[in-house]
């Protein structure tokens, strides 16, 4: 039988090991309460990434914008680059979708020029603020968002317009929202004349993102419906350069055979 000491000492090693034990559980119950804590955070974080990415801006349906009915081809052409041109990077670049109008951002006390380079050549354009300040605005947010960089001249009537800046290149898109400048009753379409499409069921003035040159004669039949955003200072050749280029099925209004690309569009403000 053991004698007390020897006692002692069983007792002793036998409440180490339960000591011992007894921090060990408290380790792993630590650690099981830390692991669910960074399982929940990256719960959340996931969630928060999705909540982000679904709160992105949602593409609205746009009504068909023309001057009269626009073809409905893909941007893509067999043709090749017009004018000998090269396809611009920016032609690859999703173009962004808003919701609403931007705020007025230009300023009335400055003047807005807009210089577009295309496949062409260069055409620069005096922005009218006064005359469509909503239109005016919309169309500088635009391109200061790159928006025009990379589109199509999609539509050419032959000594009467040239017409771009759908996203779609199909004539039937837009930016997301419409503004509207109703032109004055006395409104001339004459050469020169920079202003937006819009479908037949819409408001005079409504306007998107696509516009159109005024090229020849035949604008001067236009009522006045569209709102005007400016007038060419230069480089109006190269507009009428664009009007003559070959059309799909030697018509003399509709799809280019060639693509002719807005490579960028610059906004000057003085």
């Amino acid at each position: 039988m053991p004698n007390r000491r020897t006692r002692e000492r069983q007792l002793a090693k036998l409440a180490q090991r339960r000591a011992a034990e007894r921090r060990k559980k408290r380790r792993q119950r630590t650690l099981v309460a830390s692991l669910a804590v960074l399982i929940a955070l990256a719960g959340l974080s996931f969630g928060f990434v999705l909540i982000f990415r679904n709160t992105s801006p949602k593409t609205k349906p746009v009504a068909k914008a023309s001057v009269t009915p626009t073809p409905t081809a893909t941007p893509t052409l067999a043709g090749g680059v017009a004018c000998g041109g090269t396809v611009p990077a920016a032609s690859a670049v999703k173009k962004p979708t808003f919701t609403k109008a931007p705020k007025m951002s230009i300023k009335a006390t400055k003047t807005y020029t807009a210089t577009m380079v295309t496949s062409c050549g260069t055409v620069v354009m005096k922005l009218l603020r006064k005359e469509s300040p909503n239109t005016v605005n919309s169309f500088v947010f635009l391109a200061r968002h790159h928006f025009y960089d990379g589109l199509i001249f999609h539509r050419l009537s032959r000594d009467f317009v040239i017409q771009g800046g759908d996203p779609t290149g199909t004539g039937t898109g837009g930016p997301g929202y419409k503004t509207v400048d109703a032109p004055p009753k006395d409104a001339k379409y004459t050469v020169g004349v920079v202003a937006m499409a819009k479908s037949g069921a819409e408001p005079a003035g409504t306007s998107g993102s696509q516009f159109f040159i005024v090229t020849g004669s035949q604008g001067a039949s236009l009522t006045p419906d569209y709102a005007i955003i400016g007038t060419v200072v230069s480089g109006q050749d190269v507009a009428t350069k664009i009007d003559q280029l070959p059309i799909e099925g030697n018509a003399s209004d509709g799809r280019p055979t060639q693509t002719i690309y807005i490579v960028k569009v610059t906004i000057k403000e003085s």
